[in-house]
C-alpha cells in the first residue's frame, strides 16, 4: 500500500510538469523566441514540494490543502496567459491551420504517423502536426487538459490526514460540476472579445485565475464537523456554534459568491453593458449566474434564520433559580 502511494505521488506530479512542458514549448514556438523556455523556473516550487512531500509525509497530500495543485496552477498558468493574450492580439493574422472539429482532420493528421520510420523522423512529423493546428484549438485543448488533470490529480493524489474517501468523493464531484463553469466562462467570455480589446481580455483572465483558486483548498468539503454537535461546549459563542453546524454549507456559498458565480456575473454584465456585446447565449449564462448568486443568498439568510440558540435545560434553569 505504501508504494502504490508513493507511486501515485509520483506519476500525479510528473503529469503535472508534463503538461506545463507542453504549454511552455507552445509559447516558445508562437513567439518563436527561446527566452520563454525561462518560464520553466516556475516548475522549482513544484519539484521542491515532491521532494519535501515524499520525504517527510510518505507523498500524502494535506487534509485541507494541496500544494502540488497550487504549485501546478503557478506553472502552467503564465503560459496560458501568454497564449491568450498572444491570440487575441492576432486574429487578424493568423495563418492557414487545421482545425479539430471533425474526424476526418483527426485521422489526416495522426494517420501519417503510423508510416514514419524512425525515431527522428516521428518527431519532427508530431512537431509539425502540433504547430498546425488552430490557434484556438490549442489553447482550448490546454485549458481542457488543465481542468481534466486537476479532478485526476486530486484523485490520484494520496488522502491526507484525516479526509474520507466520502469526502474525497463529494470533492471530485464538486470539482467536474466547477470544472464544466470555468470552462463555459472562458470559452464563451473570450470568443466574444472584439479585436484589439486587450483589456476586456486581461479582465476575463483575471477572473478565470482567481476562481481557478477553488482547486488547491478544500474549505468547502472538508471540515471539522463535531459529532455531537446539538449543543453548543462551554465557551463557545453562537456564531462559533453556527459554523461548526453549517460550515460545509457556508464554505460553499462563499465560494459561490465571491470566487465562482459572482465574478462571472460581474465580468457577463460588464461585457454586455460597457463592451457592448449582446447575444443569446450570453443572457443565459448571465441568468443562470445570477440566479445561483441569489439562490445563494437566500440559503444564507435561511440558515441563519433557522438557527436558534439551544434553550438551557430544566436542571441548569433549576440550577440558576436556586444559587
Amino acid at each position: 500500500m505504501f508504494l502504490l502511494k508513493f507511486v501515485c505521488a509520483i506519476i500525479t506530479r510528473f503529469l503535472f510538469i508534463l503538461v506545463s512542458l507542453v504549454g511552455v514549448w507552445r509559447v516558445t514556438n508562437v513567439k518563436n523566441d527561446y527566452l520563454y523556455w525561462l518560464l520553466t523556473v516556475f516548475y522549482l516550487p513544484l519539484v521542491a514540494e515532491m521532494i519535501i512531500t515524499l520525504k517527510r509525509r510518505k507523498g500524502q497530500d494535506y487534509k485541507w490543502f494541496s500544494p502540488s495543485i497550487l504549485f501546478f496552477l503557478i506553472s502552467i498558468i503564465p503560459s496560458i496567459w501568454i497564449l491568450e493574450l498572444h491570440h487575441q492580439g492576432n486574429k487578424a493574422h493568423s495563418p492557414q491551420c487545421k482545425k479539430l472539429d471533425s474526424w476526418e482532420n483527426v485521422k489526416s493528421m495522426v494517420l501519417p504517423l503510423n508510416h514514419t520510420m524512425g525515431m527522428n523522423d516521428t518527431l519532427k512529423h508530431l512537431e509539425r502536426v502540433l504547430t498546425s493546428v488552430c490557434p484556438n484549438d490549442w489553447i482550448l485543448g490546454l485549458h481542457q487538459v488543465l481542468l481534466i488533470l486537476l479532478i485526476i490529480g486530486k484523485w490520484l493524489l494520496p488522502l491526507g490526514g484525516g479526509i474520507t474517501r466520502e469526502e474525497l468523493s463529494q470533492l471530485l464531484l464538486i470539482f467536474v460540476g466547477t470544472a464544466a463553469d470555468i470552462l463555459e466562462f472562458t470559452s464563451e467570455t473570450l470568443s466574444d472579445v472584439k479585436e484589439n480589446n486587450q483589456k476586456l481580455v486581461y479582465i476575463i483572465l483575471a477572473v478565470w485565475t482567481w476562481s481557478m483558486l477553488q482547486f488547491p483548498f478544500h474549505l468547502a468539503v472538508v471540515t471539522s464537523r463535531p459529532q455531537n454537535s446539538d449543543e453548543p461546549k462551554d465557551g463557545d459563542g453562537c456564531c462559533n456554534f453556527l459554523l461548526s453546524r453549517h460550515s460545509t454549507d457556508i464554505w460553499n456559498i462563499l465560494e459561490s459568491l465571491f470566487i465562482q458565480d459572482g465574478p462571472f456575473l460581474v465580468v457577463r454584465l460588464l461585457v454586455m453593458i460597457y463592451f457592448d456585446v449582446f447575444h443569446q447565449m450570453l443572457v443565459f449564462f448571465a441568468i443562470k449566474n445570477f440566479l445561483v448568486v441569489i439562490l445563494n443568498l437566500y440559503r444564507l439568510i435561511v440558515i441563519c434564520l433557522d438557527f436558534r440558540p439551544p434553550l438551557p435545560s430544566s436542571e441548569d434553569r433549576c440550577g440558576k433559580d436556586c444559587v
